[in-house]
C-alpha cells in the first residue's frame, strides 16, 4: 500500500501536518519515536489554550485526536533510511519494514548538545532553559544567569533580565569587547569572568553557580543557547538543501515548507532558527495542507 504522505515525526509539527491531511481524508502514516524535544520539561507555556500543561499530555491528547480519523496510521518506530522511488517515496523503519508514501513531510526534530558542566543536564528543561517566553515568567523577579556557550548567548544575556537581575557566566572565556560590555552594562547585565566548577542544589532545583574560585552565585534558573543537531539524517539523505543556523544546521524550505527535493516538505524546529511549540505547530499545518493542494494538482503516478 502506497500512502498519500509518510510523516516523519510525530511531535507538533508532525501531528499537526498529519490532521490537515486527514481531514482531507487522504492516507497518511506517521512514523514516531516517541523522543520529543521538549520531552524534558513539566510543562509547556505560551500555546494558545494549553499554557501550563506537560508537553506529553498535550502530544497524548493530540495523537488520540489524530487517531480517530480513519485514514491515520501509526508506527512506532524509527525512520533510518529514505529515497525517491518511482511513485513517490520509500522510507525503511529499523525494524527493516518499508513504507512506501506519494509525499513525504520532515518533522523528526531537533536534539541539543549541552555544555559539560556537572549539574546541566538533570536539570535540563526544569531550571537549566534555553527560551525565556516558554520558561521565564515563573521565575519573574528571581535573580537568573546566563551562560556564555555561543555569540548568541550575548543576545540571550541583553533578553534575560525582562524576567530577573541577570548574570552572564563568562565560565573563563573571553570578556566581551567594549561595545558589548556598554550594552550589556545598558541592561544592568553583570559579567562574572571565573570558570564554573558546577551548578548546585537540590535537582531540578537550581541554588547557584559554584566558581572555581570557591565563591557561590545565588541564581533560581539557568539560560542558555545549546547547539542543536538533526534527530535523523534522512534530510541530508534526501539531498534536502541545508543552510547554518544560529545554533546548528537547518534544513532549507520555502514559504510553503517545500525543501529543494521535489515532494518532500519539512516542519518545525529543523527548519527555523527560532524554536517553539506554536511555530512547530503553525509549520506543520502549512505542510500539511501544501501537501494536500501538491496531491490534488501535481499528483504522481500511483
Amino acid at each position: 500500500m502506497r500512502n498519500d504522505a509518510i510523516i516523519i515525526g510525530g511531535s507538533f509539527a508532525g501531528l499537526s501536518a498529519a490532521i490537515q491531511l486527514a481531514r482531507a481524508n487522504r492516507s497518511v502514516c506517521v512514523v514516531d519515536t516517541g523522543t520529543p524535544r521538549n520531552r524534558f520539561a513539566s510543562a509547556s507555556h505560551g500555546f494558545f489554550g494549553q499554557d501550563g500543561l506537560p508537553p506529553y499530555e498535550m502530544l497524548a491528547t493530540a495523537r488520540e485526536k489524530v487517531a480517530a480519523y480513519p485514514s491515520v496510521r501509526f508506527v512506532d518506530s524509527a525512520a533510518v533510511q529514505a529515497n525517491a522511488d518511482e511513485g513517490g517515496f520509500a522510507v525503511t523503519l529499523a525494524d527493516g519494514r518499508r513504507l512506501l508514501g506519494r509525499k513525504l513531510a520532515l518533522a523528526f526534530g531537533l536534539k541539543d548538545t549541552l555544555p559539560d558542566i556537572p549539574g546541566v543536564t538533570e536539570r535540563w528543561g526544569q531550571t537549566v532553559l534555553h527560551c525565556p517566553y516558554c520558561h521565564g515568567f515563573e521565575f519573574l523577579g528571581r535573580p537568573l544567569g546566563v551562560l556564555s556557550v555561543l555569540p548568541l548567548s550575548v543576545h540571550q544575556a541583553q533578553l534575560i533580565p525582562e524576567w530577573g537581575p541577570t548574570t552572564f557566566f563568562l565560565n573563563g572565556g573571553a570578556i566581551p569587547d567594549e561595545p558589548t560590555r556598554a550594552l550589556l552594562a545598558a541592561r544592568h547585565v553583570t559579567i562574572e569572568t571565573a570558570p564554573i566548577i558546577g551548578l548546585e542544589g537540590d535537582a531540578p532545583k537550581l541554588d547557584g553557580v559554584r566558581l572555581a574560585d570557591g565563591r557561590l552565585v545565588e541564581i533560581a534558573a539557568l539560560y542558555l543557547a545549546p547547539r542543536t543537531s538533526f534527530q535523523s539524517d534522512i534530510a541530508s539523505q534526501l539531498g534536502c538543501a541545508l543552510e547554518n543556523g544560529p545554533v546548528g544546521p537547518v534544513i532549507k524550505t520555502d514559504a510553503m515548507k517545500l525543501t529543494s527535493v521535489p515532494g518532500v516538505y519539512a516542519a518545525g524546529d529543523i527548519t527555523r532558527p527560532m524554536h517553539n511549540a506554536t511555530f512547530a505547530s503553525a509549520d506543520g499545518v502549512m505542510a500539511g495542507t501544501a501537501i494536500h493542494r501538491e496531491l490534488v494538482f501535481q499528483p504522481l503516478a500511483a
